[in-house]
C-alpha cells in the first residue's frame, strides 16, 4: 500500500488520508459493483432497506442474514446488533465477502442452502431475508419459511423483504429472470401468518418505508414474531 503524505487544505479532512493509508480504499461487493455501474441510485435504495432492518433489530444479540449476496450492506445491521452471521447458497458470494472482510466489521460467513435445512450455528434472536423469497418456487416457499422459523429462538423475529407484485411491470429484464414469486402485500402477510402469530406489513417506495397503500408500493417488508 502506497502512503499518501499530502495534506488536505482543511485540517478536519486529514483523517480521510489517514484511513486511506491505514486500510486502503474500500471496494464495492461483487453485486453492488454491478449496481453502481448500471444504476447508481439503486444502491441508495438497497442501503435504505438495510437501514430499516438495522433499526427494527437494534439491540439484538445474535442475528442472521439469509441470502446475503455480497453482504455489502450488512455492516449497517452490524452497527446495531452484537453478532451477525451471513448466509448464502452461492460460494462465489461467500468468497467475495471473505476477501473484503475487515477486523472492524466482522461478519461470520456461511455457505448454506436454506432449502436443505435450518441455519447452522443457530438458533438466532432474529433473522432477516431480503430479496430472497421472490426467487423461491411458490410450491417450495413453505420449506423456506419453515427452515427460517426453525432457526429462531422461541421469541425470535423474522423480517422478510421483497419487491411487490405490482412493481414487476417496471422491473428490469435481469430482475424478472429470477423473480418467480413476487406477492402483493395482503398475500405476503397471509402467507407469513401461517407460521407467525403477528405479521406487521410495511410499504417502501425508493428509500422511504411507510405504512401506506401496499398496492402502490414498489417494495414490501414484513416483520414477523410469535412462532406458531
Amino acid at each position: 500500500m502506497t502512503s499518501d503524505d499530502r495534506q488536505t487544505k482543511e485540517k478536519q479532512y486529514s483523517e480521510l488520508l489517514d484511513v486511506k493509508n491505514a486500510v486502503g480504499i474500500a471496494s464495492l461487493g461483487l453485486m453492488m459493483n454491478q449496481v453502481w455501474y448500471d444504476d447508481p441510485r439503486r444502491l441508495g435504495f438497497v442501503l435504505a432497506r438495510y437501514k430499516f432492518v438495522s433499526k427494527m433489530l437494534s439491540g439484538r444479540n445474535k442475528v442472521a442474514e439469509l441470502g446475503c449476496g455480497d453482504a455489502f450492506g450488512s455492516r449497517i445491521v452490524l452497527q446495531e446488533v452484537n453478532e451477525l452471521h451471513v448466509y448464502d447458497f452461492d460460494p462465489i458470494f461467500i468468497e467475495d465477502i471473505e476477501q473484503r472482510q475487515t477486523a472492524r466489521w466482522p461478519l461470520q460467513t456461511h455457505l448454506h442452502d436454506i432449502m436443505t435445512g435450518p441455519l447452522p450455528d443457530g438458533p438466532f434472536d432474529a433473522i432477516y431475508s431480503v430479496d430472497v423469497m421472490e426467487h423461491i418456487e411458490p410450491e417450495q416457499e413453505s420449506v423456506y419459511l419453515g427452515n427460517l422459523k426453525g432457526s429462531l429462538v422461541e421469541q425470535g423475529v423474522l423480517i422478510v423483504g421483497m419487491p411487490s407484485l405490482e412493481s414487476q411491470s417496471y422491473a428490469s429484464p435481469q430482475s424478472k429472470i429470477g423473480h418467480i414469486n413476487c406477492k402483493s402485500g395482503p398475500v405476503l402477510k397471509a402467507t407469513l401468518e401461517k407460521d407467525f402469530h403477528h405479521v406487521f406489513l410495511f410499504s417502501m417506495n425508493d428509500e422511504v418505508v411507510h405504512t401506506g397503500f401496499s398496492k402502490m408500493a414498489h417494495y414490501l417488508f414484513a416483520v414477523c414474531c410469535g412462532k406458531k
